[in-house]
Order: C-alpha cells, then sequence, then structure tokens
C-alpha cells in the first residue's frame, strides 16, 4: 500500500508525453510535408533544366557525323520515344507506367516527360529524363526531431511528476504505518474477544447475547484478514502446498456457521471427500471466507445458503449459492472500495481481493444472479495435481 513515486511518475508522464507529443509533432508533420513538396519541386526543376540540355545537345548534332553520343549522367537518366510510345533509345533503369506530358513519380523514381517537335530529333516524339530518389534526409531529421521532441517530453514530465507526488509519498507512507500499527493493535484484542467468548460458551452456556457478539467478531475477523492480505500484498510470499480442499471448505463453513445462525440462515453442504489441489492457504481462505460471508451478509432471514465442492470434467468446483437481494452490476462488484447495498456496510474490498487472486491463480469465475432472488459464484479450480 505503499505510495511509489517512481511508478507514478513514470506512469502518467508517458500519459502527459504521448498527449503533448501529438500536439507538438503535429506541426512537425505539417513542416515535414512542406519540406517534401519543397524537394520534390527541386526535382520537378532539375528534371526540366537536363532535359533542356540534353535537347540542345541534340539541335548541336551534325548530320555530317556518323553517330550521335547521347549525353550520359551520373544522376540522371533518359530515353527516346516514337509517337506511340516506342522506344527508340533509352538508359533508364525501369520501365515507365504513364507516358503523358510532364511531372511523374513511380516508387523512388521521378521523371519527366517532354514532348518534341515532328520530323525532328531522330524521329522521336517524346524525351523523359529520370532520377532515382527518396528524400531519406528529410525523413532522417523528422525522426531525430520526433525522437527528440519525446525524450525531452518525458524527462521533463517524470522529474516535474517525481517532485510534485513526493509529499503524497510520505503522506502515504505514514498512513500506511499507522494502518500496520492499528492492525497490529486490533489483532490482540480481537484474540482476546474470540478466546474469552469460547470459554464462557463452554462454562455458562450458549446465549442470543453471546452468539451476537461472537458473530460480530468473525465478520470482523474476515475484514481484518482481508486489510492484513492488501498490507502485505507484494511483499510477502504465500506458500503453495498441497490443500485438503474438502478439509478446507468444511472447516470454513463450520466457523460461519454461527454468523449464519444469528440470521436463522441454513448453510447446506455439499462438499466431496477427498480433494486435493495445490494452492495457497492464504489465498484460499480469502476466496473462500469473502464468498461465503458475503453470501450470509446479503441474504434473507431463514434462507439457506448452498456450499459445494466437486470434481467436474476434470476440474476442481467450488460454488456458493444463497436466496438473498441478488446482484445489479455483477462488473462493478469486483472494483475496489465499491459496495452495491450501503446499508450492508463493509469496506468494499473483500471481492476485488478475490479478483486479483484468480487472476494471479488462473482460476475461472462465473457469476449467475437474479435481484431479489439469489446469486451463485462459481469458481473453477483446473489443472489439477
Amino acid at each position: 500500500m505503499i505510495f511509489d513515486t517512481q511508478a507514478f511518475a513514470r506512469k502518467y508522464a508517458l500519459r502527459y508525453t504521448a498527449i503533448l507529443a501529438v500536439l507538438l509533432i503535429a506541426p512537425l508533420v505539417v513542416y515535414v510535408l512542406l519540406l517534401l513538396q519543397i524537394d520534390e519541386a527541386k526535382i520537378k526543376l532539375s528534371l526540366e533544366q537536363q532535359s533542356k540540355q540534353i535537347l540542345h545537345a541534340m539541335q548541336r548534332y551534325d548530320n555530317s557525323e556518323r553517330v550521335f553520343r547521347f549525353p550520359r549522367y551520373k544522376e540522371y537518366t533518359a530515353a527516346l520515344y516514337d509517337d506511340r510510345y516506342k522506344e527508340i533509345f533509352s538508359t533508364l533503369d525501369f520501365v515507365p507506367n504513364a507516358f503523358t506530358e510532364g511531372f511523374h513519380k513511380q516508387g523512388r523514381y521521378y521523371y519527366y516527360l517532354y514532348p518534341l517537335p515532328k520530323g525532328y530529333y531522330f524521329g522521336s516524339s517524346y524525351l523523359l529524363v529520370a532520377t532515382e530518389h527518396t528524400a531519406n534526409n528529410i525523413y532522417y531529421f523528422a525522426a531525430l526531431v520526433m525522437m527528440a521532441i519525446v525524450l525531452a517530453l518525458f524527462f521533463f514530465s517524470f522529474l516535474l511528476l517525481k517532485n510534485f507526488s513526493k509529499p503524497f509519498e510520505q503522506l502515504n507512507r505514514q498512513l500506511d504505518n499507522f494502518i500496520k500499527d492499528s492492525m497490529h493493535e486490533i489483532n490482540t484484542p480481537l484474540s482476546i474477544i474470540n478466546l474469552n467468548a469460547d470459554l464462557f460458551a463452554n462454562k455458562y452456556g450458549e446465549n442470543k447475547y453471546l452468539q451476537r457478539m461472537k458473530s460480530a467478531s468473525k465478520t470482523l475477523a474476515t475484514i481484518y484478514n482481508d486489510m492484513d492480505y492488501l498490507i502485505k500484498q507484494g511483499r510477502v510470499e504465500h506458500k503453495v502446498e498441497k490443500v485438503d480442499m474438502s478439509s478446507f471448505i468444511q472447516q470454513r463453513v463450520d466457523y460461519f456457521q454461527e454468523v449464519a445462525n444469528l440470521k436463522h440462515i441454513v448453510l447446506e453442504k455439499r462438499i466431496a471427500s477427498d480433494i486435493h489441489y495445490r494452492f495457497s492457504r492464504t489465498k484460499l481462505q480469502r476466496i473462500v471466507d469473502n464468498t461465503i460471508s458475503n453470501a450470509i451478509k446479503y441474504s434473507h432471514d431463514h434462507s439457506k445458503v448452498v456450499i459445494s465442492l466437486y470434481i467436474e470434467e476434470g476440474s476442481i468446483v467450488f460454488s456458493v449459492k444463497d436466496e438473498g437481494v441478488g446482484i445489479e452490476n455483477v462488473e462493478r462488484i469486483f472494483s475496489r472500495y465499491y459496495r452495491e447495498n450501503q446499508a450492508k456496510g463493509g469496506f468494499g474490498i473483500g471481492l476485488n481481493i478475490v479478483k486479483q487472486i484468480i487472476e494471479e491463480e488462473g482460476v475461472l469465475l462465473e457469476v449467475s444472479s437474479l435481484p431479489n432472488k439469489g446469486s451463485t459464484f462459481t469458481y473453477r479450480f483446473n489443472n489439477i495435481n
């Protein structure tokens, strides 16, 4: 439960970086598009100039010469075509896919098609001048600027949020220490109450006032165990061992019997014998206790709660069915601090703990419920070992 400054700063720095990066990178994208247009205009101009140089060379050709040496350039290639676009001469490295007059782009090639007067230039009707260009410098520049923006935003956001969250970390640490000290102080009197209640019952017999006291004590103990689990979460490794689930669940049902008796609720047990599973006792108790205690809490007086344990299709199934008020919003009951019925009390952390455990351990949970009819929680433990 300690407030993690590093995690807080890292989480929200990433979010703020993403938002601000979008706002700042948008103008960069526009700027890069303008650079690409300018670059394309430069290529177009260079191709036009190059075509004029080739035309000038062909105009200077003297028919008395036997061979015309077509101009060749390192960065440019060229071709001559007749009026049907049949190739007369070419130094091209590719086959053009368009022969309309003007500027064209084909993959990494840019080319310019220039029409020629008929009867001149060796019977050709078109001159095509091409060059290969990728604009890598522009993309490289854009990538560097973008990376610099993101890194700078994340660095400054992280530092700002880290410094901002330090007072909260200190306050949270003090609160965490207070809760741990309080839990320690509660444990001793709670144990004394339970012990003396049992001694009193053995000496003077049970009565309704003693039953109420023991029921309230066990309800408080369930809340205490939930809080203790949350405090130790992430700090204590819960040992996995082979658990006799039949005996374990039987014991937990017996534990809650007095709580059920207070509301005249019958706990009907349908627990198959000799069912074992490798699991953490602490985690299993949180699942079982929270499910049974909630079933009793939200059941009507003089009703029935059915607790079942059996093997079905290679999986261990633990089920608790009540005849209570039902659940209106099944999805929200697993949210921390959410309580669907405010009148019933509690902190709204029990089922949130259950959800964390079943997600960690790969336990499947199915909840079916009808308002004023009751609810059924069915846990499926796979991979029997």
